[in-house]
């Protein structure tokens, strides 16, 4: 019997629940990757890449497909995948499971200004700093937009890839660099470029976390910005390997009722 699954990917988390899954072959999952990055990290799984459409063209696609049940494992700022999974599963009555990534917390000594949003996060950078100052930002390469208005900085940008086309910045310096990071490298970063600040999503996880213990090390204050809010998924897990658990769980009840030995 064939159990189809959706795999909606992206992370690190998702690359990893991937590999675990190679060896499970009575799941039948596929990943999907949105292309806002372009060179990411191949799974071994089957995979497509680009949007489904919205909200209907994604019910589409799992109705076409016979998926039995979608894992978003999206990054959390993926609010706009992670709102239309959760409208198109509710809809076609399909379980879903979400990887809820810890966000991270501040720690002792750290100097974190929380905010809504990218613009946000650029008008309190310019209340923090002064002109001539260095902001490092590590928002991804489809957030700077957001803070071309700033002026009298120089904008260090960290991100996977070259933005482009390029910000209209007055002064910066673009590092591409994939994660995961090192504290060591981070302390370089920050003292080579004398940074001012650090203008960062509560993206969560081990990756990129040592940005977080660089800044606090140095003294310099974190905007940082907070996660949307998400419709809730059917079932929340914390790891990938609370996922592959639910999934052959839930094929083990399916098998059941189909040979007469359990219910649903």
């Amino acid at each position: 019997m064939a159990f189809r699954i959706l795999i909606l990917g992206g992370t690190r988390d998702a690359m990893t629940l991937a590999e675990q899954l190679l060896d499970k072959p009575e799941l039948d999952p596929t990943y999907s990757l949105a292309g806002r990055t372009r060179r990411p990290l191949p799974p071994a799984l089957p995979t497509r890449r680009g949007g489904f459409g919205g909200i209907e063209g994604l019910k589409q696609w799992l109705m076409e497909h016979d998926i039995a049940a979608v894992v978003d494992a999206t990054h959390p700022f993926a609010a706009e995948m992670s709102h239309n999974a959760a409208i198109a599963c509710q809809e076609l009555d399909l379980p879903l499971g979400r990887l809820e990534r810890e966000p991270w917390e501040p720690q002792s000594g750290d100097d974190w200004h929380p905010v809504a949003d990218l613009h946000e996060a650029a008008s309190k950078a310019t209340e923090l700093t002064a002109p001539g100052d260095a902001l490092w930002l590590t928002t991804g390469r489809t957030s700077l937009p957001a803070f071309e208005g700033i002026a009298d900085r120089h904008l260090l940008v960290r991100c996977v890839d070259a933005p482009d086309p390029q910000p209209a910045f007055d002064q910066w310096t673009l590092i591409e660099d994939r994660g995961p990071y090192h504290l060591e490298d981070e302390r370089r970063l920050i003292s080579d470029h004398n940074v001012a600040a650090l203008i960062t999503k509560n993206s969560g996880g081990q990756a990129a976390h040592p940005k977080l213990d660089g800044a606090r090390e140095a003294g310099i204050p974190v905007i940082i910005i907070d996660r949307p809010p998400l419709p809730p998924a059917t079932h929340s897990f914390q790891s990938p390997e609370e996922i592959t658990q639910w999934l052959e769980q839930a094929l083990r009840v399916i098998e059941a009722y189909q040979t007469g030995s359990g219910e649903l």
